[in-house]
């Protein structure tokens, strides 16, 4: 399946209705206003406003779109007539709040009825357009999924009685839900696996990662025995890290507290693990305020940057800013800049984390830490994207493995970038061992489960108040 031009019909699709809609709406904006316009309809082709319009507001609507996140790849041949419905009713109404707000209350009008027809007409117009090009696009993939001409492939965790059901029940289903069987891997060694007399054994489910990238596979389903469910937790781990969509065996249980939704009367109940941490809207606007908080910071801190800058040179032979590889979304590696705050041979011996009394701390280093001057040039991650402004604290691959045998659940963080502060930078500052680490670890996770952008201005607040009172650790 291609995602890409998948993606492309539907940025045309809506380019096209939103400058046709436009259309039909400035044609009847003019009846409206100017009655006569229609004995010469080729003056409302001739004025300057329409062809501003046919440019600017379908850029605008795609621009809308995107921040809502109606163009994400991974889940554009997983639409839904009914979900696109609702979707494309809000946004229309969101869109055409903004655009009458911006370009139409300045009309001269008779009454402030002509205003609320007008409103009415320009939603009618850009839903029912917009709709009718989205319900073409996605009935005809929905009918290719259906026939089976499109799919997504998918594999087993698990190898007997749960593996075997969940396989017949999807290979059997009356309107096929789109998977494609590649395989399965196993949880526990068996002398055989009974579902492997209808899909091939891809491996034991420790290479997951490795074979979800090898397979292609965008989706896993769990079916594992109830004696092998202590292994679920690491599993999820590891699915955590890629874009697969994860799918869960409900029981009674699942059933009664409400967790099965379902999205088709025919498919199989399946528990669907939510990757979305934030709405789309809320990713882009938390992207967008990096960008514009990280482009004030180096402007505003620019005096400060020269000062920290000639005293660390001033202090200590060795650089200004001392540049270390850490580990970030997905698990690449990024080079993160600090300003020096240890002698230039602090590491001699080998990786080590700062202490409280730690002598390998110049005597400006101790202020800078305590009131986070060193983190000033992390700004500039922040504005290439490989960190963010609220996330949690990057690591070094040497102590994450260290851990890791810890505490698995950690790679969880790679689902998000890492930020300049957190939730655990808060509570903890700078942690002096892997105890530390783990334990700081747990704020981190809740962030995770709790991502808001209202969260992260709290994160924000209580970050600048440490640093305003030099309560830093």
């Amino acid at each position: 399946m291609n995602k890409k031009l998948q993606v492309l019909k539907y940025i045309l699709a809506d380019l096209v209705s939103a400058a046709l809609a436009w259309s039909l709406f400035f044609i009847y904006r003019k009846y409206t206003i100017e009655p006569t316009s229609l004995d010469h309809l080729s003056d409302i082709f001739e004025d300057r406003n329409f062809f501003l319009g046919i440019l600017i507001v379908p850029a605008f609507w795609l621009i809308l779109y995107y921040i809502l996140g109606t163009y994400n790849a991974n889940k554009i041949y997983r639409k839904s007539r009914l979900r696109e419905l609702s979707q494309t009713l809000f946004i229309s109404l969101v869109g055409v709040i903004i655009i009458f707000f911006a370009l139409i209350l300045d009309d001269v009008i008779v009454t402030y009825k002509s205003y609320y027809q007008l409103f009415f007409i320009l939603y009618l117009f850009h839903f029912v357009v917009t709709y009718l090009f989205r319900l073409i696009l996605t009935t005809r993939t929905v009918r290719r999924i259906h026939r089976k001409e499109l799919g997504f492939k998918t594999i087993i965790v698990g190898s007997n009685g749960n593996a075997v059901k969940i396989y017949e029940e999807i290979e059997n289903q009356e309107v096929p839900s789109g998977n494609i069987f590649t395989g399965f891997v196993n949880v526990v060694e068996y002398e055989t696996y009974k579902v492997g007399k209808y899909i091939p054994h891809l491996g034991k489910f420790q290479d997951l990662r490795k074979i979800i990238q090898e397979h292609q596979v965008e989706e896993v389903i769990l079916a594992i025995e109830r004696s092998e469910r202590e292994t679920i937790r690491t599993i999820l781990t590891m699915l955590e890290e890629t874009d697969v969509v994860i799918k869960i065996i409900p029981d009674m249980q699942d059933y009664l507290m409400g967790m099965v939704k379902m999205s088709s009367i025919w498919h199989t109940p399946l528990i669907q693990v939510s990757q979305d941490l934030m709405p789309p809207w809320q990713q882009s606007m938390k992207r967008l305020i990096d960008i514009v908080a990280a482009l004030i910071a180096l402007l505003i801190l620019s005096p400060v940057f020269i000062f920290v800058a000639i005293s660390v040179k001033v202090g200590s032979r060795g650089p200004v800013i001392y540049s270390q590889k850490r580990v970030g979304l997905h698990g690449h590696a990024f080079k993160m800049h600090k300003f020096r705050s240890m002698y230039s041979d602090a590491e001699k011996d080998g990786p080590q984390l700062a202490s409280k009394d730690d002598n390998r701390i110049t005597s400006f280093g101790k202020y800078m830490r305590k009131v986070r001057l060193d983190e000033i040039p992390q700004f500039y991650s922040v504005l290439k994207g490989d960190m963010s402004l609220v996330g949690y604290r990057p690591e070094r691959q040497y102590y994450i493995d260290k851990i890791v045998e810890k505490a698995p659940e950690y790679r969880l963080l790679f689902k998000i970038k890492p930020g300049i502060t957190s939730w655990g930078q808060v509570k903890y500052g700078y942690a002096e061992n892997v105890d530390q680490m783990v334990e700081r670890l747990k704020y981190d996770l809740l962030y995770i489960e709790n991502m808001s952008l209202a969260m992260d201005f709290k994160i924000l607040i209580y970050t600048v108040l440490i640093v305003v009172q030099g309560r830093g650790k």
